[in-house]
């Protein structure tokens, strides 16, 4: 095997298929009614208080070599704990009622996909280390222990309050306005024909249900798909008591179905395919009673582990490799919450789980597939105003974009300017006869990508095209793979990026044949580099700043981390960019060093900086130390964050604090005050030890004076300044939601940028 998990996928082991008998407690009734949770939506709801979103994690949120007990000091917290209280902040956005009621409902399943990956790859790893005993360093084993126990009641928790939340305050507000999830209760006679029918026309030719015995072992079941377990009454056909099967959802068909509106009492009246199945469960074991059932779904771990002696060809290995990832070991199990405990019981063995890896769920386990419902409303109000994103001044009437591109460098700020300019710069590249070659880093670009068909189409007329597609990009490799085909038979040079290390620079480099002022023909170089990935989708909902650029030294510099990616060469001494894994973690640690040894000699220090992420300890300590030297240190991390601020005598003069709003803050700015005359950096990594040391990762200055101020402006400063959709970090590790206080103008970084893009098109 070139490409393994954590542990080696398997097959579920073949145990025993009869279910344990209930409990006395839990025995059905008697009545002709199957256990299970009929009337999901909830036709009538209880006067429950919306969720409260305390974001403070457990006691037990520190990492290994911290200080006794829980005061305040200066160990640091837990990554996997912190990022539970990220999606608290995301969840917090569900339940404001200032947001749009379909973004609310997005936000809900935002924090399910999060959860989802969160088990698939972070708790995959906490259970990894256990079962190798071997935790991270300095962790002794019973902390790694209480650690999983705090994340698996940190989780419970979180995903209990995303379920109040739905069926509390979002489904009844939604079912005011017109969109409703009809469940089997609230069905008209004409609806439920009409459920009758697409089921029998669409659903119960797709079903195969096994009914398990000695010949039927428990089938395999792929990771987060829906399925549903059954347990039967009497004997089967033939004469056995075999009393449990398990019918799959069909993975091809919608989860969510809308109503046609001939038949429905709404415009937008909606059904889940859970739903469906549930009402004609029946219908799939003639002459039997179902006793009770229970919509369940296994969550499994999906990272993919590369045997570096092994393998020859990555895209090969990862094409054998990607269809196992279904099939990774059990992590959680999450039933409907009303699915009675004997079978519980016996899906945990199935699984090899235990009580703390079940979650009852209080509606669809597949929670995020509601996300499929937003798309099909087409009630305005209910959703964020559309808007359209400017274009750089510097581009202006400009219709030949190197052109521009030789006069002036061109910052591009996502979403709020278009990321057409970095499309037609790749379009003219392919177009332009004197342009003769193309580089470019791939790693998140989607399905659908007309970058990558422009570069088919440069490698089609011949132009030199070379490609690092990052094939490792998690839950991207197919889509990357397919784009590494499609290159490679168009004539593109593609290469994976270095072995071991993922390619996570954002970089393009063209080529041109161009006269100088004594006639001479030369190659010139043009460069766009940026915080965010060459992906047409996440483009208008991340921020992320966007460089383009004819530089000599930076298109030098952008030239040489190609030749250092497909050579595997020793890469050359940069003069402007920092690159990763070699020089970037050094000169941040020395930048922040260089403010501590200002503020000791009585100058102005001042460190500003936004990340996703800040979790590598070398990093940490440096600004703890410039911190207690006195350096203002004023930090804005989306996600994780395992420095703990203004704690006495470590980090006072560290403030932080986390964005979240209808964008995805995406974008990595640094900013160094170096006595007077500013550093500014825009980067493609975080400040973790992954980006630090296991990926290629690449910073640049920003050194136009004007957009260095605008950096600073439009990617710092709104930021540090907003009061409404801010959160700051205290030094218990628990997040405050900032409001305005007094006469305070209330300031939205987000709507602040927006406005200033349509102001300027107003003034255009």
């Amino acid at each position: 095997m070139a490409l393994v998990r954590r542990a080696a996928a398997r097959p579920e082991p073949s145990r025993s298929t009869t279910v344990p008998p209930a409990p006395p407690t839990a025995a059905p009734p008697k009545s002709s009614e199957p256990v299970t949770h009929l009337s999901w939506p909830p036709a009538t709801v209880a006067a429950v208080a919306p969720p409260q979103t305390p974001v403070a994690p457990p006691a037990s949120a520190v990492a290994a070599g911290s200080l006794a007990g829980n005061a305040p000091d200066g160990s640091l917290i837990n990554r996997e704990l912190s990022l539970l209280t990220f999606n608290r902040r995301v969840l917090a956005l569900a339940a404001d009622p200032a947001v749009p009621l379909l973004e609310r409902l997005r936000f809900l399943t935002i924090v399910g996909s999060n959860l989802d990956e969160f088990f698939e790859i972070r708790v995959a790893g906490v259970k990894e280390q256990l079962r190798a005993k071997m935790p991270a360093s300095g962790m002794p084993l019973p902390q790694l222990r209480t650690l999983l126990a705090d994340v698996s009641g940190a989780a419970r928790a979180l995903i209990d309050d995303q379920y109040r939340l739905l069926n509390v305050a979002i489904l009844p507000a939604l079912a005011e306005r017109g969109v409703r999830l009809v469940g089997r209760a609230d069905r008209s006679p004409a609806e439920r024909a009409w459920v009758t029918d697409f089921f029998q026309r669409e659903v119960r030719p797709l079903l195969t249900p096994i009914g398990l015995d000695p010949a039927h072992p428990f089938p395999q079941i792929v990771n987060k798909s829906l399925n549903f377990i059954v347990e039967l009454s009497g004997k089967d056909a033939f004469g056995r008591d075999t009393t449990i099967a398990v019918v799959k959802a069909p993975r091809l068909l919608p989860r969510v179905i809308k109503l046609p509106r001939e038949i429905a009492e709404a415009e937008n009246e909606f059904l889940l395919l859970s739903s469906v199945m549930h009402a004609h469960l029946a219908d799939l074991f003639p002459g039997r009673d179902i006793v009770a059932f229970s919509q369940f779904r296994v969550t499994r771990d999906a990272d993919l582990w590369i045997d570096e002696e092994e393998v020859k060809n990555l895209r090969q290995a990862l094409q054998g490799e990607l269809p196992q990832r279904q099939f990774g070991i059990p992590l959680r199990l999450e039933v409907a919450a009303s699915c009675p405990e004997h079978l519980a019981r016996f899906l945990l063995t199935q699984f090899e789980l235990t009580d703390d890896d079940l979650y009852r769920c209080d509606g669809p386990v597949n929670i995020m597939r509601l996300a499929s419902l937003i798309d099909q409303v087409e009630i305005a109000e209910l959703k964020y105003p559309p808007f359209a994103p400017g274009k750089p001044d510097r581009l202006g009437g400009e219709t030949d974009i190197l052109a521009a591109i030789r006069q002036r460098d061109i910052l591009l700020h996502h979403p709020y300017q278009s990321f057409e300019p970095v499309v037609e710069f790749i379009r003219r590249a392919a177009d332009d006869p004197d342009v003769v070659a193309i580089k470019q880093t791939v790693y998140r670009t989607g399905v659908n990508s007309a970058l990558m068909e422009a570069l088919i189409q440069a490698a089609l007329r011949g132009k030199e095209v070379t490609v690092v597609v990052e094939l490792m990009a998690r839950f991207d490799e197919e889509a990357n793979i397919n784009w590494a085909e499609k290159l490679e038979h168009a004539g593109a040079q593609v290469v994976y990026g270095v072995f071991g290390l993922k390619t996570h620079a954002k970089l393009a480099l063209l080529l041109r044949r161009e006269r100088d002022v004594r006639g001479m023909v030369r190659l010139v170089p043009y460069a766009h580099l940026g915080t965010g990935n060459y992906h047409p989708r996440t483009t208008g909902l991340y921020s992320d700043f966007g460089l383009l650029t004819a530089d000599p030294d930076l298109c030098a510099d952008v030239n040489e981390v190609f030749l250092h990616i497909t050579s595997l060469a020793k890469a050359a001494k940069m003069k402007r960019l920092l690159l990763a894994p070699f020089t970037m973690h050094r000169r941040i640690v020395d930048m922040i060093r260089r403010e501590t040894k200002h503020a000791k000699e009585g100058r102005t220090a001042r460190i500003k900086a936004k990340m996703n992420a800040l979790v590598e300890e070398g990093v940490i300590r440096a600004l703890q130390a410039a911190s207690q030297a006195g350096v203002q240190i004023d930090l804005i991390v989306r996600g994780a964050c395992a420095l703990r601020p203004g704690v006495p005598g470590f980090s006072e003069n560290i403030r932080v604090r986390s964005i979240l709003g209808r964008f995805l803050e995406h974008h990595r700015v640094w900013y160094f005050e170096n006595g007077g005359e500013p550093d500014v950096w825009l980067a493609s990594a975080d400040w973790m030890g992954r980006n630090l040391f296991r990926r290629i990762e690449v910073a640049f200055p920003v050194l136009d004076p004007e957009l260095k101020r605008r950096v600073v402006d439009e990617g710092l400063d709104v930021y540090l300044g907003d009061n409404c959709d801010a959160w700051e970090l205290g030094a218990d590790a628990a997040w405050t939601k900032r409001k305005p206080r007094g006469r305070e103008r209330a300031l939205s970084a987000q709507a602040e940028l927006l406005e200033r893009m349509h102001s300027r098109e107003r003034d255009d």
